[in-house]
């Protein structure tokens, strides 16, 4: 005997559904058309088999000419061309829906994702979120284009052949009314074991594609390392747990058919022998008889076709969970302000009491309070997890701080709106990313208007990559691969650079600009840097001092918070963590 549901599984598997019902009242509209379409087929369905019963039993039973029923024949060619067209109408309707809810529920997920910011999609496996948001999604496409639909067909049609029926026999109406009931009841039961089956193998292929793709991306680093062979063992044993996992599931799903089909030609055995026993003993008119002997597998066909797509609500209910668990990730309290920011200079940035911790852990800020005077560029150097790359993201908004404010002259961050502050603000990261497109796309990332070719002309100039881009084959309009794919580190680094002198934001921040760069182009990105700062408020998170040597102030960040601020020069007469560091960089020979 099969092991009976939790209940904790039970109310999981409720509430998934219910999910998944609301999101159909969104497009409630075409899938009631669709049902009504599919209700009036059915109809038409019996109209069809009494006018064949006529034929029938005028031709074989009577002994007829065929000329004395051409009527019925004719209008039965006539309801299979309205019946196809309804079939049509109806399979339409529900694609329409399914779409419609499918990239309804696309745009929510990508809206979500957008509003929990970097910070938290950093910390997310690519691969994971790619299969929720591509395969997860199309896997309820059934759900809503075949399952609900057919739901109610298996409900309206049965009982409108069930009211034909019982006139014409009642007791074949009474078998096909007993016998019904039992295909849902057995497909539930059996359904039912397969809930933990789907989810089972729904986090398979998250955990592969997940694995797949972090592979994918490391595959250079694999090959350097020949490390290549051993994960694609790896990836091979776990495609080996899906395939496995999928075998569970169409058995179950094989076994499920099979029982359906088993009771659906018992029940039609059973009227059709009833019905054939009492036409030869002429209890029953042949008319009668073959018109309910032609019901017979239509009453049943409903049921059969919910019992198949029951296997795509249990699809639905395994691919849902973890979108719903990402729709119901709380978004990051920090900047949903409504002010819009204005700046024709740059600004003060004031960071006043900071403190921020993620969740469940020990603070990252401890209280740091910096000014950053406006068009001043300020330095913050420190060991790894001192904080610097958090301080940044705080600046750009992508968390909110636990305690205290960052001012923007006299506008706390929180208040002002993202859009708007992300317009006065260039963020050049430690690897930056290039799309598929032209190098002219990648730098302006926004359509062309006046002045364009010379703003883009200079941007590109002041950041050094007018020579490297010149000996391009097509120049500006030479078309890169994803993440800059055959380009060098540096000339990445340098277009990344024509976006911030492009888009001539206030603000700059920049997250160690020079790192992993030959001694070439560090000295191309510094100087461009210089120039990029004039008239900005610049903040750099530096690792390598060549970056910060001409810096207004350097903050040194140990532990979350600032052991030392101050000029570069007053910070060597000091002698401390500097003025070590920097002894230690000059005697390392960087």
């Amino acid at each position: 005997m099969a092991n009976p549901v939790p209940l904790q599984d039970k109310e999981q598997t409720l509430e998934l559904d219910r999910w998944l019902k609301n999101q159909a009242k969104t497009v409630k509209k075409p899938l009631n058309i669709a049902i009504i379409l599919g209700s009036f087929n059915g109809f038409f369905l019996i109209a069809q088999c009494w006018m064949l019963a006529q034929v029938l039993n005028a031709t074989a039973i009577e002994h007829k000419s065929i000329v004395t029923v051409w009527g019925y024949l004719a209008s039965m060619v006539g309801v299979f061309i309205v019946r196809a067209i309804l079939n049509y109408a109806s399979q339409r309707f529900t694609f329409e829906a399914a779409a419609r809810l499918r990239t309804e529920l696309r745009a929510r997920l990508f809206n979500h994702i957008n509003k929990l910011g970097p910070a938290w999609s950093r910390e997310q496996r690519s691969g994971a979120r790619a299969t929720e948001l591509v395969d997860g999604v199309e896997a309820l496409e059934k759900y809503f284009s075949l399952y609900l639909p057919q739901r109610q067909l298996a409900i309206i049609i049965p009982v409108a052949i069930l009211v034909f029926v019982f006139p014409f026999d009642w007791v074949s109406g009474l078998i096909l009314a007993i016998t019904a009931p039992l295909l849902p009841v057995f497909m539930i039961i059996i359904g039912s074991q397969t809930e933990k089956l789907n989810r089972s193998q729904w986090r398979s292929l998250t955990r592969m594609g997940a694995h797949f793709f972090d592979m994918i991306e490391g595959l250079t680093t694999l090959k350097l390392f020949n490390a290549a062979q051993r994960e694609a063992r790896f990836i091979g044993q776990i495609a080996e747990d899906y395939r496995l996992q999928t075998m569970k599931v169409l058995r179950v799903a094989f076994l499920s058919s099979m029982v359906l089909e088993f009771f659906a030609a018992i029940s039609i055995a059973m009227v059709a022998v009833y019905v054939g026993f009492r036409l030869m003993y002429a209890d029953i008119h042949y008319l009668n008889g073959i018109f309910v002997l032609l019901l017979a597998p239509e009453f049943y066909l409903p049921l059969r076709s919910m019992g198949t797509q029951f296997h795509a609500r249990m699809d639905a209910l395994g691919a849902v969970e973890p979108i719903i668990e990402l729709l119901n990730t709380p978004v990051p309290s920090a900047h949903h302000g409504e002010v819009e920011l204005c700046l024709k200079q740059a600004p003060n940035i004031t960071f006043s009491d900071l403190v921020f911790a993620y969740p469940q852990r020990d603070p990252v800020i401890c209280g740091v309070s910096l000014n950053l005077p406006a068009g001043s560029r300020t330095a913050i150097i420190g060991v790894s997890g001192a904080g610097k790359s958090t301080l940044g993201q705080l600046l750009l908004g992508f968390l909110s701080p636990t305690q205290g404010d960052i001012m923007i002259n006299t506008k706390p961050l929180t208040q002002i709106s993202p859009n708007s502050w992300y317009q006065h603000v260039s963020w050049l990261p430690q690897n930056p990313t290039l799309f598929h497109g032209t190098i002219e796309e990648n730098i302006a990332l926004s359509p062309r208007v006046q002045g364009h070719d010379e703003a883009l002309h200079q941007a590109i100039k002041d950041a050094h990559a007018l020579d490297f881009i010149d000996r391009l084959p097509h120049g500006v309009q030479t078309v890169v691969g994803d993440r800059g794919q055959g380009l060098s580190g540096g000339e990445i680094q340098r277009i990344a650079l024509a976006r911030a002198f492009y888009k001539n934001a206030p603000v700059v921040l920049l997250d160690e600009p020079s790192a992993s760069l030959d001694p070439h182009s560090e000295r191309l990105i510094t100087d461009a840097i210089a120039r990029l700062s004039v008239g900005r408020t610049l903040l750099t998170i530096a690792h390598r001092l060549t970056t910060i040597e001409q810096s207004d102030q350097i903050v040194v960040l140990e532990g979350g918070k600032i052991i030392e601020q101050g000029s570069p020069d007053a910070l060597m007469s000091l002698n401390g963590a500097y003025a070590q560091r920097y002894h230690e960089y000059c005697g390392a020979g960087l």
